[in-house]
């Protein structure tokens, strides 16, 4: 494809510019659908007369469905295309999004918040359209001007929602804004549909060879990979215990039992899967032209469990805790926190045009040096900061943050491309996975050891990045069907 040396984000005479701005704009409206509730939680906890245990179970169960979504979004958007796969997702989600809004007791609230985390592996969609559309020295910058301005998708939820629900419908204004949103993300699903293919035109897309796990090239990435996955059912598994007779009692004793069984169960059937897809690269070795390192994929999640994760669980305390620790009202709080998510519009595009620049490993070096300074600084918060120092302090880490999540996918579609979809989705499911064990710890520990959690994470992931995270070079290698072997640039 003919793409321009310049990268020029308003000439809209380009195709491949046009894509970019349907692409991040169909992820901020998934993200304001996903985190609706998140700036009306005051609201809701109001309206409802909940604990705020019961809030915190919102709060979680709201990423739990992403993890494994992610996974299987990413194998359908490899088969199927960005297309059809987000178009679909954000109209699911909008109708979930009114029915939550509907929900009259906790267990429906619980249930429909559960289903919405299905609208956050829209993300994996948008990945693999824009490395469809653009070139490897321009894909970071345009990875991260899709990610960074579509999770402002969150942000323009706590600006707009809270706004909505104090305006409209007293006690129940927050079902209006959760319509509202939810409308929204419906529309624009078919608008989508309509604007957006799925590679320029003349173009390849890339599939599988098989489906029902990602193909590995040796057998020390086969048992990687099978080892990788523990992660994401540990962390579902968490969630069980959390709402089980033994953290929460939102779970009976024999539901609780009955979820471990199935995740055990789903495992073996994901392992089973792995190794029927990949067994035959024991006996016929994968040519070293096409040969991919699943090492640097493993890296990979584990940056974006911290880099995103951290998001996602920052995210969702703020605007609580902005409430609870220094008495805010709740529309200034939700105003406040979504402050935070406004990073995103310049720091994730950073992150990747940095990559682009200087190169990706670098990159993610400095940004997690950034992390685990910025929260350790965070670890040190108390009622007697004030809270202009408080978002102070959280803003730094969330340009760092940001920046990394930036950096992370500026380097996702070089790996492999007709696995680019698995990839992040991967990477993706991580990141919730980050999500949920950092809100875990929330739960459990106070806000200080909370960030200082997440410094030690940041610290630790940095050492792997340092000894095992490979600069991409050279060209990948993809098959055409007609045997035609043709070569990408990763650099």
């Amino acid at each position: 494809m003919s793409v321009p040396q310049r990268f020029n984000l308003f000439d809209f005479s380009k195709p491949n510019i046009r894509t970019l701005h349907l692409g991040w704009f169909a992820f901020f409206v998934s993200f304001m659908v996903w985190f609706a509730h998140a700036p009306l939680m005051p609201f809701i906890r109001e309206a409802l007369q909940l604990t705020d245990l019961q809030a915190k179970i919102l709060l979680t169960l709201n990423v739990a469905l992403t993890i494994p979504a992610r996974i299987v979004v990413g194998m359908l958007v490899d088969r199927f295309g960005p297309r059809i796969m987000f178009a679909g997702i954000l109209v699911l989600g909008g109708v979930i999004s009114i029915l939550f809004a509907m929900a009259q007791t906790y267990e429906q609230l619980a249930f429909m918040r559960f289903l919405a985390g299905f609208v956050g592996a829209g993300f994996v969609v948008g990945i693999r359209l824009i490395a469809e559309w653009f070139p490897a020295r321009q894909t970071g910058l345009a990875q991260g001007i899709y990610g960074g301005w579509g999770n402002f998708g969150s942000a323009g939820a706590a600006g707009l929602l809270p706004i909505i629900a104090t305006s409209i419908g007293g006690a129940d204004g927050w079902r209006y804004g959760v319509v509202t949103a939810g409308v929204i993300a419906i529309v624009y699903g078919f608008i989508y549909y309509w604007r957006v293919r799925n590679t320029p035109k003349g173009s390849t897309y890339f599939k599988p060879k098989k489906t029902g796990a990602m193909e590995v090239s040796s057998g020390f990435d086969l048992f990687l990979y099978i080892i990788a996955n523990i992660p994401m059912y540990a962390a579902l598994a968490v969630l069980t215990w959390k709402l089980s007779p033994a953290g929460m009692k939102l779970l009976s004793g024999g539901v609780a039992d009955t979820i471990y069984a199935v995740l055990l169960a789903t495992y073996l059937v994901q392992v089973w899967q792995i190794w029927k897809v990949n067994a035959h690269i024991l006996k016929e070795p994968v040519p070293m032209l096409q040969r991919y390192s699943f090492t640097q994929v493993a890296i990979l999640n584990l940056a974006y469990m911290v880099t995103f994760g951290t998001e996602l669980a920052v995210v969702s305390m703020l605007p609580m805790f902005y409430v609870d620790m220094f008495g805010l009202d709740k529309v200034t709080a939700g105003l406040l926190a979504g402050s935070y998510a406004i990073i995103n519009l310049v720091a994730r595009p950073m992150g990747g045009l940095i990559s682009d620049k200087y190169g990706r490993k670098i990159t993610l070096i400095v940004v997690f040096i950034g992390i685990a300074l910025s929260f350790t600084i965070l670890g040190q918060v108390s009622k007697d900061w004030s809270v202009m120092m408080v978002i102070a302090a959280a803003t730094l880490g969330g340009i760092f943050s940001k920046a990394g999540s930036g950096a992370v996918y500026a380097m996702v579609p070089l790996i492999q491309r007709r696995l680019t979809g698995q990839i992040a989705g991967m990477s993706g499911a991580y990141g919730n996975v980050g999500g949920v064990t950092f809100l875990t710890v929330l739960a459990m520990v106070s806000t200080p050891i909370f960030f200082l959690t997440i410094a030690g994470t940041a610290a630790v992931v940095l050492a792997f990045i340092l000894l095992f995270l490979r600069e991409p070079s050279g060209t990948m290698v993809e098959v055409l069907p007609d045997g035609t072997v043709q070569m990408i640039e990763v650099k």
